[in-house]
């Protein structure tokens, strides 16, 4: 976080003072109504609390609600505080509250920051000072930004991400003013059913501002402590409210026509639709079992008529493992298991080449129809990645197999030609392949 601003005396935030703060912050979240209504609509969705400088110098939000240090607020043009007030409704709208997992947490929080800047920046808004940008993480997720944050950096976050247990730091509920409890049970009670994410609020953001300066203006001297960090249950229905308002503010800004290219791309990544890769490979693997009608007369039996007849050929798949040690073992033991039930079902026989660099010791291995398809107890790896090892294998061999199937992060050498046989690239992560069908382990 950024250095805090000089502190002010509680009883001095009230009355006019803290007035003025709060029209400031309405006119600035009105302007994004109307100028960004794809990043209004998610400002809408945050209940404002002014708050004590001693955990809150700057801003912070808990997935729940956006909180300020008045005198930091004081501090910023009207340009600035858009994009405090944008800056914390895309930490929830993106669910980062709800995707840290086993990340490091001040790593974690500088990825999500350097991933929303350059957004807001693209977007036409003006930071204040201290936010944190890097040109070579342009268009990267929080994910694909964390790896690459040095342990040792000891940069700050330009606002306080009050959800996690590890930013915790005594406060909690019972800490809250009798008037904040009571306004967020209002604002739980009261939040419209979100049909795509839209709602009363949504529709009628003028009496919905309204409203809010009301309660705000009620306040008085009383500022909010520190939330308490979110439960992994409470983590877990923010993250689908907050995926129903960010497709629902998408579709208002979508259709008054105020949506820019950048943010366009990002909402179509991530509100895509996802079907679970086991039913798009079971789709792929029985759309190439060889089943067709043969006129042959099957028998000598009489009869004037040859009727056609259904009949199944056995199937050759190969199915390639990517073992140089990005894949872990229970996605290696989940993906195995797949094909296992699957071939049972189309008649497949089985060749399974383990690759890393080059195939591993002892491969290839064949499975027929009835016998369990597993992993051989020892498969190397561990080293760079290849996929042309798989495919000239393939090609000496003479063998033309019905599918391919390779499972990997797609991070590696792939051969320069198409094969002439259908391939299936099982791909963790978000790489891109030259070829073939691609189905996002997800």
């Amino acid at each position: 976080m950024s250095d805090a601003q000089p502190k002010r005396a509680r009883d001095a935030w009230s009355g006019a003072a803290l007035q003025a703060i709060e029209t400031k912050l309405a006119a600035a979240r009105t302007r994004l109504i109307l100028d960004k209504p794809f990043l209004g609509a998610l400002v809408m969705r945050l209940p404002m609390h002014a708050s004590d400088p001693d955990w809150c110098p700057t801003t912070a939000t808990d997935a729940r609600a956006f909180y300020y240090n008045p005198d930091y607020i004081g501090s910023l043009s009207l340009n600035q505080t858009q994009f405090m007030l944008a800056h914390e409704a895309l930490h929830c709208a993106l669910s980062h509250f709800a995707r840290r997992q086993h990340r490091v947490k001040h790593r974690w929080d500088l990825a999500c920051d350097y991933a929303i800047n350059p957004l807001l920046i693209n977007d036409g808004l003006t930071p204040p000072p201290n936010a944190l940008m890097m040109p070579a993480y342009q268009g990267m997720t929080a994910e694909e930004i964390y790896p690459l944050i040095s342990e040792q950096d000891e940069s700050e976050t330009l606002d306080r991400h009050a959800y996690d247990q590890d930013q915790h730091e005594g406060g909690s509920r019972a800490g809250m003013t009798e008037r904040d409890l009571e306004r967020d049970g209002q604002t739980q009670e009261q939040d419209p059913q979100e049909a795509g994410g839209q709602g009363a609020g949504a529709d009628h953001p003028e009496t919905s501002l309204r409203s809010e300066q009301g309660q705000l203006g009620q306040q008085g001297s009383g500022l909010a402590t520190a939330p308490p960090p979110l439960s992994a249950e409470e983590q877990e229905t923010l993250a689908v409210q907050w995926q129903q308002r960010l497709a629902g503010a998408a579709l208002q800004a979508q259709q008054a026509g105020k949506l820019g290219a950048e943010m366009a791309r990002l909402l179509e990544h991530l509100l895509q639709p996802r079907l679970p890769w086991r039913m798009l490979l079971a789709r792929y693997m029985t759309s190439v079992a060889r089943e067709d009608y043969s006129y042959a007369r099957p028998s000598r039996r009489p009869g004037d008529f040859i009727l056609p007849s259904l009949r199944s050929h056995r199937i050759e798949l190969i199915v390639a493992v990517d073992t140089s040690g990005s894949i872990k073992e229970a996605e290696l033991a989940e993906f195995v298991g797949e094909i296992d039930a699957l071939k049972g079902q189309i008649r497949a026989r089985v060749t399974l080449l383990p690759c890393d660099a080059a195939l591993c010791d002892g491969a290839p291995f064949w499975f027929e129809p009835w016998d369990t398809f597993r992993l051989p107890a020892r498969i190397g790896g561990g080293g760079g990645t290849s996929f042309r090892p798989v495919f000239d294998w393939v090609e000496r061999s003479g063998l033309r197999p019905d599918l391919l199937v390779y499972f990997t992060d797609a991070h590696g050498e792939f051969p320069t030609a198409e094969p002439v046989f259908p391939v299936i690239w099982l791909v963790k992560g978000r790489a891109q392949v030259p070829w073939g069908q691609r189905i996002q382990l997800n």
